[in-house]
C-alpha cells in the first residue's frame, strides 16, 4: 500500500516535535535538590537540560552597611554569576552587564514572595552560580533560588517559579534550549507565584503578535505550574511530608 502525504501534512508532522524530540509544551528534564550545602543557611541545586545551577542563601542577618538598612523590612540582594567554564568559549571571570541585570531582576522577582517586614534592618544574600549553561539560566536561577530561600526557613507567601516560552520557526514553544534561543524569533521569561498566578517577572525579547503573546504567556504559566510541583517534591524529600 502506498501512503501519500501532502506538503501540509508533512509540515504538521515535522512540527509536532522539536529538534531535541520534545513536544512544543514540554520542558527539558528537570532535577532539583534542596539543602546540599552545610555552611549556607539555605541551598539548592538544579539541573534543567544542560543547565547546572547552585544556589546558596545567607541570612537574614544585620546589614553592616548603613545605607542598606531599612527600618521596616529586610533587603534582599542577589548575585548571579556564570562560571568561566560554564559556556563553550571561556567566559571572562567577574560580573558583566548581563549578570548585573539578571541579579537585579532576580531580586525583584523573588521579593513579592518574601515577608521581609519580619526582619527590619537586615539583609538576605542569594548567590546563584551557573556551573553549566544551556539556555534559560535566569529562569532556572530564580526557580532554584526560591527553593534555597525556603530551605533557609525564610517566611514566604508562596514559592516563586520561572519558565520561558518563545517563538521558534513560527510556532510558540515552552522552555527554549540554547539553540532555540539563538535562532528563535522571540523569548519570554515569566516568573509567578503559583497559588494565585501573580506575575513577578515578565520580559519579552523579539516580535510577537497579540495572539502569540497571549499564547506564549499562557504556555509559560503552565510550564511554571509543572516546575512548581518539582520544587515542592525537592523540599518534601529533605524535610518529609
Amino acid at each position: 500500500m502506498i501512503i501519500i502525504i501532502t506538503p501540509d501534512e508533512f509540515k504538521r508532522v515535522s512540527q509536532a516535535t522539536r529538534e531535541d524530540g520534545r513536544a512544543p509544551d514540554e520542558i527539558r528534564p528537570l532535577k532539583i535538590e534542596a539543602g546540599i550545602l552545610e555552611r549556607a543557611d539555605g541551598s539548592s541545586y538544579l539541573e534543567l537540560g544542560g543547565n547546572k545551577i547552585l544556589v546558596a542563601v545567607y541570612g537574614p542577618r544585620e546589614a553592616q552597611i548603613k545605607r542598606l538598612q531599612r527600618p521596616d523590612r529586610a533587603v534582599i540582594r542577589c548575585r548571579y554569576n556564570m562560571a568561566p567554564f560554564s559556556v563553550e568559549e571561556r567566559k571572562r571571570p567577574g560580573p558583566d552587564r548581563r549578570s548585573v541585570e539578571i541579579s537585579k531582576i532576580t531580586a525583584e522577582a523573588l521579593r513579592p514572595a518574601l515577608i521581609l517586614e519580619r526582619f527590619p534592618r537586615s539583609v538576605i544574600d542569594v548567590f546563584i552560580e551557573v556551573l553549566e549553561a544551556e539556555g534559560g539560566t535566569r529562569c532556572a536561577g530564580i526557580t532554584a533560588a526560591s527553593v534555597a530561600l525556603a530551605d533557609a526557613g525564610m517566611p514566604m507567601k508562596d514559592m516563586v517559579v520561572a519558565c520561558a516560552a518563545g517563538k521558534v520557526n513560527g510556532r510558540i514553544v515552552l522552555d527554549l534550549s540554547e539553540e532555540e534561543d539563538k535562532r528563535g524569533e522571540a523569548d519570554m521569561p515569566v516568573a509567578i507565584l503559583p497559588r494565585n498566578k501573580e506575575i513577578t517577572l515578565l520580559q519579552s525579547d523579539g516580535n510577537l503578535t497579540q495572539e502569540e503573546f497571549e499564547e506564549a504567556l499562557d504556555l509559560a504559566i503552565k510550564g511554571c505550574l509543572k516546575i512548581n510541583k518539582i520544587q515542592k517534591e525537592a523540599l518534601k524529600k529533605k524535610y518529609g511530608e
